[in-house]
């Protein structure tokens, strides 16, 4: 009989201990008497994301997190659905429940009869799907997660009548796949679990449109849902996109998937970026009808493709008989000595008051009054403003098209008539999901595009990009999201057959963060994610494509 112990490595005591094979991570947990304010909800094992039940046999190096993780959140909101899915089952017989999207600090789902048809729910029956959840919560099932065969899986979900989530098992070239029971209801979730239903102590859910607001904790450390905001426009576009996707036939990932095997992706481009080439020249004609707009303010999160936008909007802008001047908001930055400092004590060339936005509006203003400005240059090499003679007025049919995060900051442009300029807020918002359940958040789609250009015109690794991130969805958080309803009217860049593309390129480059890094459980998660889609080939996509921007082959200089 072999006694011998396992040494690991408790990232948070930072002590080794000798262990018992086959002990699990709660267990340790408890053992290694790791101090944590909120509930542990998991652990990375060697970098990698696992549940408390995980079984240690062998040497790891192991840091708990709880729920104020980026990965226990992902944990708490696939938790809360799936509680909310079971609910659903319990409470409004012969419905499903689809999540759609996030919208309002929340997620929005819809209820569907067994037949495909939207059931709009009642305020009577919000409460009683509430109520059951609450149930659930008290009652304190564990969330069960087993293996099967990838086919019984498939079969399963085919009876239920949730086709897209057979299909996912009857592609799989393993035997074996996991899904997840609570109190006996199965369900397939791409990712892990919390522990019960006990650690999903705070959420909501309330009437929402034509559907339900799933609403969760946005500040996990304090574990407090905010005041409800509504966001109309952004739901619009949202609500727009879906009428695409619908009538395209491609709300999941396995529709898209069999696009590729019928051979049909080339067609799929084609709509797509002629569906985009139609709502840029609609923007353009926006623009023209209302006769006075001089100032055209474009702003959007990271890798949301606002430069290439921007230049296609200066084309169809010229179409419509205006004369489209671009000027670039980073020629505005002020000196680096006076650039404010973030919490850290490092440069924070995101805040608003890094940027001249006072020098901006007079020049702007000055130029619209038929005055002749001399337009700054900022040289990044010393981190000072230089002026260099260049001068710019505008004419009758001048338009001056910026491009910068803080666009739809009322400041940026508030010595500017209301009637003189038009905001354009631009994001990639995902509208295809895995399955019914399981929604792709728009962030994995920003991100991967980041990652692919950082690495073809930037030379940074996948890891580097990775670590900075937090602080850009810091930024876009403070910076960005507070102002997007201010926009005259929204732009979703993100196309329907771009995640097969991204496949291609963007899985070499995350193989290649080490597991000795802090970056590796987010490279295996967009891994995992990137795994359900086939290789879109990407030959077809045009040059003035928003992809073009990130992938190369872009007829725009940047």
């Amino acid at each position: 009989m072999n006694n011998k112990k396992i040494e690991i490595y408790c990232v948070n005591t930072g002590s080794n201990m000798a262990l018992e094979p086959g002990q699990t991570l709660m267990e340790i947990a408890a053992a290694a008497n790791v101090d944590a304010k909120l509930p542990i909800v998991g652990a990375l094992v060697n970098n990698c994301v696992k549940e408390l039940d995980y079984a240690v046999y062998k040497p790891k190096v192991i840091e708990f997190f709880d729920v104020s993780d980026i990965n226990g959140q992902r944990m708490y909101r696939r938790s809360l659905s799936f509680i909310m899915v079971r609910a659903v089952h319990d409470v409004a017989v012969g419905c499903n429940v689809t999540v759609e999207h996030s919208i309002s600090k929340g997620l929005y789902c819809e209820l569907r009869s067994v037949s495909g048809e939207y059931v709009k729910p009642t305020d009577e029956l919000v409460a009683k799907i509430k109520s059951r959840m609450q149930e659930l919560v008290r009652a304190d099932f564990k969330f069960d997660r087993r293996e099967i065969l990838s086919a019984d899986a498939a079969k399963m979900f085919a009876e239920r009548g949730l086709d897209d989530t057979a299909k996912i098992f009857e592609k799989r070239n393993i035997f074996f796949s996991s899904i997840y029971s609570l109190d006996g209801y199965d369900d397939y979730y791409s990712s892990y679990m919390v522990p019960s239903t006990r650690f999903i102590s705070v959420f909501d859910l309330i009437p929402f449109y034509d559907g339900m607001l799933l609403r969760f904790p946005t500040d996990f450390k304090k574990m407090e849902i905010e005041p409800l905001v509504m966001q109309p426009k952004l739901f619009d576009i949202f609500r727009e996109h879906k009428s695409w996707v619908k009538l395209l036939n491609i709300s999941t990932v396995a529709s898209l998937n069999a696009l590729v095997e019928k051979g049909w992706a080339g067609d799929l481009i084609k709509v797509g970026e002629a569906l985009h080439e139609k709502k840029i020249a609609q923007i353009a004609d926006q623009i023209k009808q209302k006769g006075n707009v001089k100032l055209v303010l474009i702003a959007g999160p990271s890798s949301s493709g606002k430069t290439t936008t921007s230049l296609r909007l200066c084309v169809q802008l010229a179409v419509a008989g205006l004369h489209p001047v671009q000027i670039s908001l980073d020629n505005y930055f002020v000196d680096r000595v006076n650039t404010p400092r973030d919490e850290k004590g490092d440069y924070d060339f995101e805040a608003l008051e890094a940027v001249d936005y006072k020098q901006f509006n007079q020049d702007m203003l000055d130029m619209m009054n038929g005055k002749r400005v001399e337009m700054p240059f900022y040289n990044f090499q010393t981190g000072k403003r230089e002026y260099r003679g260049e001068f710019m007025t505008a004419d009758d049919d001048t338009v001056f098209v910026v491009e910068g995060i803080h666009g739809l900051n009322p400041a940026m442009s508030q010595m500017i008539p209301a009637e003189r300029k038009f905001k354009i807020y631009v994001s990639a918002l995902t509208q295809i999901g895995i399955d019914a359940h399981n929604r792709i958040p728009t962030t994995y789609n920003r991100l991967l595009r980041r990652i692919i250009r950082d690495f073809q015109y930037r030379g940074y690794s996948a890891e580097a990009t990775i670590k900075r991130w937090p602080d850009v969805r810091r930024g876009e958080e403070k910076n960005i999201f507070p102002f997007q309803e201010e926009a005259d009217v929204m732009f979703n860049s993100a196309l329907p057959y771009e995640l097969g593309v991204i496949k291609k390129y963007a899985e070499p480059i995350l193989r290649n963060v080490s597991e000795r890094t802090a970056e590796y459980a987010e490279a295996r998660i967009l891994l995992k994610f990137l795994s359900y889609f086939k290789e879109f080939p990407d030959g077809e996509i045009p040059p003035t494509s928003i992809l073009r921007e990130f992938l190369s082959g872009s007829s725009f200089k940047y």
